[in-house]
């Protein structure tokens, strides 16, 4: 009996011992640091891998689609073949090269130098054609075996220098209107055509140097009546107004020139060595019209009433 108490009574003293050495070694344990940086990396190579799944599984379902397939907003829906897509390459569509047409030869008269020289609303194609029959008029007349005969050629081979209306009087009846046409080659020439119910109802021509042999700076032109006076059964009983026209040569030291013919006056126009006066009447008159030329500094070189070949006065 007394030994089984005292080993009771032993057991509680060493268990007292176990726990108080037990407690000392808990005192004197302390927790490892937590390996962060370690726990870091493995994180990062986890979100990696998971990433690479998910991209694996994707491309896994669009290699599933057929290539060209698509529906966009309700439209419809074409698909091609699976496989790469054809390069397309886009050049710019070749331009057609215009066939060449062959070269019209020319025709019509060279214009004048100034729209003022085609006057009371005649149009240079008028102007033009009434050139042409003109020319056709002086064919048409030609005499059997005539020696005197020209060919004036065709209208492409003139400059029209004036077109203006004309005024029928007691000689030749009915209004109409004038072209007037120079040439330089082959040979010079100058034509006063009339033109009335649209055909040519008169012709006066001039060939060769309009100065002849003189050396004055100015020539009117012999003929200029034709466009400034009426008939001489008329004198004095001229149908008005009256549109009248001076023409004639000039130099190269003329720059300017003037006119004056009754009531009227003004400036000619200088074109290609031919100079050109228009103006209207509105009272009778006596006297041809007046003519002065002036060099580029202005001095006068030229006076009609001074050229002892001028007819200064009205037959």
């Amino acid at each position: 009996m007394s030994g089984e108490k005292q080993g009771a009574e032993a057991e509680p003293d060493f268990e007292e011992r176990v726990r108080a050495l037990l407690a000392g070694d808990a005192s004197a344990l302390r927790p490892s640091p937590v390996p962060y940086p370690e726990i870091r990396r493995r994180g990062v190579l986890e979100r990696r891998r998971r990433r690479l799944a998910v991209g694996g599984a994707a491309l896994a379902a669009l290699a599933a689609v057929p290539v060209g397939a698509h529906a966009l907003g309700g439209g419809s829906t074409t698909t091609s073949p699976a496989g790469p897509s054809p390069t397309v390459r886009s050049s710019p569509r070749p331009t057609a090269t215009p066939k060449p047409t062959p070269s019209a030869t020319p025709t019509d008269p060279a214009r004048p130098a100034s729209a003022s020289q085609l006057l009371d609303g005649i149009t240079f194609e008028q102007a033009a054609g009434g050139l042409g029959k003109c020319l056709d008029y002086n064919k048409a007349n030609r005499l059997p075996k005539d020696p005197s005969y020209t060919d004036l050629g065709r209208p492409a081979d003139y400059r029209i220098i004036l077109a203006m209306r004309s005024t029928g009087d007691s000689n030749a009846p009915g209004d109409g209107y004038f072209v007037v046409a120079v040439r330089e080659k082959p040979t010079a020439a100058r034509l006063i055509c009339d033109i009335k119910g649209g055909e040519a109802a008169g012709l006066n021509t001039s060939t060769g140097d309009p100065f002849g042999d003189s050396a004055m700076p100015v020539i009117p032109d012999i003929n200029s009546g034709k466009l400034y006076q009426q008939s001489y059964l008329d004198k004095g009983n001229w149908k008005l107004p009256f549109r009248w026209g001076v023409i004639g040569g000039y130099r190269s030291s003329v720059a300017r020139m003037t006119v004056s013919y009754g009531d009227s006056k003004g400036e000619a126009v200088l074109d290609h060595g031919w100079f050109v006066a228009t103006g209207t009447l509105h009272r009778q008159v006596t006297e041809a019209p007046r003519l002065r030329g002036y060099d580029g500094t202005g001095k006068l070189v030229y006076d009609s009433d001074q050229d002892g070949s001028y007819e200064k006065t009205l037959p």
